[in-house]
């Protein structure tokens, strides 16, 4: 970093970054540079991926201030630090809005039982799946899984992911639910990243329930929602026919609204439920999965304004063969969000551009769909989509910088991580 000039006629800012090719993901007409007197001096021109060239950004206390021409920037004389970018590509911070991170063991044995034939709803069903890894958390010491999940979230990091979020659901009662989303929030005060946790009390029936189904959601609807309230940001379930059905997980979802948190909800993964829509209707923020999601449902998703995250970790690992009517939402234009789902069992992928790369090669995404996914519209997943997933002036400051000439190189690679650097609230964050 060195001096530079800056601006006298637009808001003061600590830092500029020049020299680069900056995507901002932005809608076409959304105003990069506004006076100090409200008038709009620059508007987000239409281009794949919101690039600009011979653009300069400022920021101020963690937060976009605004983009602008370099022309223009060139006439005005206040000095102020600079990010000189050496024609590398200045992106969003990535956004990871579907994970599992937090858990203890392994599923490698699953894995093994899967290539020998066994599906997904057959070792559920004989005790192994979410239940296995539920066995080794519950064991686990909220230290040891600090130490796991650290690990797991600083591969993602590395990729240039600055807000993750994190699910808990390995725990299945009061005590090791909580003791997961604690985790998540030392992993937030740990690491310079942005953390939503979510409860996923109902993401299977624990063992010590077997047979009393009704008892269990009521104690998720009863004791754990209210107990987790102050540790997480929004509540989700699974439905599906190994976990709970659409009049159970639309209840726990009425509960979570209730006290007044976002909900969410995995959605026809394994077989057409109808909870998308339910849920949609509820409000929810997104659904998941969605393999078995009914075409005309898509139109009910785009008037709720609920985002459609794809997983296309779990359908690759799951071998599945339905695929997400990605056409349909694409029609109907519903947001579409990508995650990398990782877990244990169903996608143990800690690599989001290669989660990137699948979503093109398999559900057939463009690459600038799958970078929205995993910038603007994975913010919207989370409810954050005023302040993360887009450059814009008055969002936060997370920036990734990419050793890339055009942004569609950045999924193109499998195994390649061209993430130069990344700036989490304008503070560059150093690789572990």
């Amino acid at each position: 970093m060195r001096k530079n000039v800056a601006f006298d006629s637009l808001p003061i800012v600590d830092r500029v970054y020049r020299g680069f090719k900056i995507a901002s993901m932005a809608p076409a007409g959304s105003p990069l540079c506004v006076q100090t007197d409200g008038e709009v001096r620059y508007r987000q021109t239409a281009s794949p991926f919101g690039v600009t060239e011979g653009t300069v950004l400022g920021t101020r206390q963690g937060r976009i201030a605004w983009i602008c021409p370099e022309a223009d920037f060139l006439r005005l004389s206040r000095e102020v630090e600079t990010v000189w970018g050496d024609r590398r590509l200045l992106t969003p911070g990535l956004i990871d809005c579907h994970t599992h991170i937090i858990y203890g063991g392994n599923r490698a044995d699953e894995w093994e039982a899967r290539l020998g034939g066994a599906s997904y709803a057959e070792i559920a069903n004989a005790g192994g799946g979410i239940l296995s890894s539920v066995r080794s958390t519950r064991a686990a010491s909220e230290e040891e899984l600090v130490s796991s999940a650290g690990r797991r979230l600083s591969r993602l990091l590395h990729e240039g992911v600055t807000t993750i979020e994190i699910k808990s659901g390995y725990g299945l009662d009061l005590e090791s639910e909580l003791k997961m989303l604690r985790v998540a929030q030392v992993l937030r005060k740990s690491f310079m990243v942005g953390v939503d946790a979510t409860l996923l009390a109902a993401h299977a029936i624990p063992s010590e329930f077997h047979g009393r189904i009704e008892e269990y959601v009521s104690l998720v609807c009863e004791e754990i929602i209210p107990a987790a309230r102050p540790w997480c940001n929004a509540v989700d379930a699974f439905c599906e026919k190994i976990a709970f059905d659409r009049r159970q997980t639309e209840k726990i979802l009425r509960t979570a609204k209730s006290l007044e948190l976002k909900i969410k909800v995995h959605a026809e993964q394994l077989t057409h439920t109808g909870i998308a829509a339910s849920a949609a209707l509820m409000g929810a923020l997104s659904v998941d999965h969605l393999e078995y999601l009914a075409e005309e449902e898509c139109k009910v998703l785009a008037q709720c304004g609920t985002v459609a995250v794809l997983l296309p970790g779990a359908y690759y690992c799951l071998n599945e063969k339905q695929k997400p009517p990605v056409a349909a939402l694409r029609q109907a234009g519903v947001p579409i969000a990508i995650a990398s789902d990782s877990n244990p069992g169903s996608s143990p992928v800690l690599s989001l551009l290669t989660i990137g790369h699948m979503a093109c090669t398999l559900f057939g995404l463009t690459p600038e769909e799958a970078f929205l996914g995993i910038t603007r519209h994975a913010a919207v997943a989370l409810g954050r989509g005023r302040e993360i997933g887009t450059l814009l002036p008055g969002y936060y400051a997370d920036l990734a910088v990419w050793d890339v000439e055009r942004p569609a190189e950045i999924l193109y690679g499998i195994g390649h991580n061209p993430c130069h650097e990344v700036y989490y609230r304008d503070q560059k964050r150093e690789r572990t």
